[in-house]
């Protein structure tokens, strides 16, 4: 390991290196000289503390999530010149709550990225010792209830009906019947297709839960199709050349198919996922149910699909119906 970072270090001093996504590297050096690789090292550049990579890790947070921590405290380190870390170390809630606010005036990030920037450096002061911070007076800013684009049942068809690949079709339409993220579809397996039950496994998905959700016969019936014309290794879907099938493959073959079956509707590959839920909704069913299918952790999550339902509010009885006058 020790020799492979000294390498490492070299390389990125001359080039920008990017490594197999199939390879996971468990070394916090490493992950971080390559996260860091592309900033300027300046005499006044404040790596990110090894500890606060080392909490991620250890409390099983996703790549995904590191990466982000880290690229937003590394922003919020370098914003202070002349500082050094054991100054940052000592900062207060004004000084927080000042950095986001010159943030958002310099280049409107929006809330939710302002909102992940507060999570990251929050739970930096958590790591770092900072106990008598009081870290719930860090102020928040509103965020836009913007309601999720759906694609109507009509759309979907349309987007169907254009897919003459088998795997882009079984991929696609799975992601739409089962409610998939994008990021559950390429990690499935094919022991996740549970046949008898009709369920799908979902393995250690966003929050590292485990989930099921429902396995339609229509999907089943398609991914059969496939599996007859080819062979995958380890996972359900596989690129070219094995390994995970590419998100940004996915995404081309989605806009490939709406452009050819002529839908303006803006979205994107999640929107399959809320239109699984609105569409589960507008036949009757039960939101505890959908909130268990999504893995929402929260009600309050999946209740955003209530105010997307066009649900025909005209034929739900009054109570007032009900009563003899």
């Amino acid at each position: 390991t020790h020799k492979m970072f000294n390498v490492l270090s070299f390389l990125t001093e001359r080039f920008t290196v990017k490594l197999n996504k199939e390879l996971r590297i468990s070394d916090l050096n490493i992950r971080r000289l390559l996260l860091e690789q592309s900033y300027i090292k300046d005499y006044d550049f404040k790596s990110c503390p090894l500890e606060f990579l080392v909490h991620l890790q250890s409390h099983n947070y996703s790549d995904s999530t590191l990466m982000t921590y880290h690229n937003l405290v590394i922003r919020f380190l370098n914003a202070f010149k002349g500082k050094s870390l054991n100054d940052i170390n000592r900062f207060g809630i004004d000084e927080i709550n000042h950095y986001h606010e010159i943030w958002n005036q310099r280049s409107e990030p929006g809330p939710s990225t302002i909102n992940q920037s507060v999570n990251a450096i929050k739970m930096y002061y958590k790591v770092m010792g900072k106990k008598t911070l009081l870290l719930e007076q860090v102020s928040r800013p509103l965020r836009n209830k913007v309601l999720p684009t759906v694609y109507s049942k009509e759309e979907v068809q349309g987007i169907v009906n254009q897919l003459e690949n088998p795997k882009h079709k079984a991929m696609l339409f799975l992601i739409y019947s089962a409610g998939l993220r994008i990021s559950e579809v390429i990690n499935l397996q094919k022991e996740d297709l549970l046949r008898d039950r009709g369920l799908l496994f979902i393995r250690k998905s966003k929050g590292r839960k485990d989930r099921y959700t429902k396995l339609a016969d229509n999907a089943l019936a398609l991914i059969d199709l496939y599996l007859k014309e080819m062979m995958p290794k380890v996972y359900l879907f596989e690129g070219q050349y094995g390994g995970r099938y590419s998100t940004t493959s996915i995404r081309n073959v989605l806009n490939e198919a709406k452009r050819k079956a002529g839908i303006q509707t803006k979205g994107s590959v999640h929107t399959l996922r809320h239109s699984f839920a609105t569409h589960l909704l507008e036949n009757g069913t039960d939101l505890r149910y959908i909130q268990e299918l999504l893995g929402h952790e929260s009600s309050r999550t999946t209740e955003i699909y209530t105010h997307v339902s066009t649900l025909n509010l005209s034929k739900i009885t009054s109570p007032g119906d009900l009563i003899k006058i």
